[in-house]
């Protein structure tokens, strides 16, 4: 897979994610009494606003999906800490353990005939940490505009920026990650009419996916990255070039010899 191909599927994996945060969103706010378990600035708002005694908004449920929401990006941040900027076996875990989440959140709401405010909360908080640690994930990736969870920024960039800018390269980013986010939130909406566990399956599947990408295309290989062009001729990086040298040196006179 050359570079620009490997750019091109990183950003519609990072897309793919921005659309399982609408679609959880949906769930959490529509489902489990408006609690946001990717947005975490409506939970805030709610907050603020049930304070100082807005009428039937909910607070338990905002102030433990917020505090989950922290904590998954606090374990992630350390968990990643010392890592490379680059997709490993820590960011394989952190995804898989989301995606395992996921599926037992959708796994109790289809077994369980009734959701009791405290199932609804415990949920929505489980959901909750999974999105603090993909957003923690997105950050570390660092895939431009691709936050996955918060599109207000994007949405400012894309207005700001892009549509009046001198240069227009990132519009279709920045447009299709808020797309993403919208298009989630009416699956969530729609596939909750079937049962609330749906769309909870349906992120569970978009996030395996992802992870099973990230393991295989993210990183491209030594062989990939030496290969170049230059002047429509394939040549080899020098990096490359270093690594065989390296590796001619440690072969025995004899081998050499032969190799020659």
């Amino acid at each position: 897979m050359n570079h620009e191909a490997n750019e091109r599927l990183r950003l519609w994996m990072m897309m793919a994610l921005t659309f399982v945060t609408g679609a959880l969103d949906a769930v959490g706010y529509l489902g489990m009494d408006r609690i946001f378990t990717g947005n975490m600035t409506g939970n805030i708002v709610i907050l603020g606003m049930a304070s100082v005694g807005g009428h039937g908004l909910p607070t338990v449920g905002p102030a433990s999906a917020l505090a989950a929401f922290m904590a998954g990006a606090a374990i992630s941040g350390a968990v990643l800490r010392r890592s490379s900027k680059a997709w490993n076996v820590q960011v394989s875990i952190l995804l898989a353990i989301g995606t395992v989440i996921l599926i037992a959140c959708a796994v109790v709401l289809l077994t369980s005939g009734a959701h009791p405010e405290w199932l609804r909360v415990t949920i929505a908080s489980a959901i909750a940490l999974q999105m603090g640690s993909q957003a923690l994930i997105a950050r570390f990736l660092a895939v431009k505009d691709m936050t996955t969870v918060v599109v207000t920024s994007t949405l400012t960039s894309l207005a700001g920026e892009s549509l009046f800018g001198p240069g227009n390269r990132l519009m279709n980013r920045r447009f299709w990650a808020i797309a993403m986010l919208f298009a989630g939130a009416v699956s969530g909406a729609a596939l909750m009419r079937i049962n609330l566990s749906v769309p909870v399956f349906v992120a569970a599947a978009v996030t395996g996916i992802v992870l099973v990408l990230g393991i295989f295309t993210w990183n491209p290989s030594p062989r990939g990255r030496a290969d170049q062009t230059v002047g429509g001729r394939a040549v080899r990086s020098t990096s490359w070039k270093h690594e065989d040298r390296a590796t001619n040196l440690t072969r025995t006179p004899h081998a050499r010899a032969e190799n020659e």
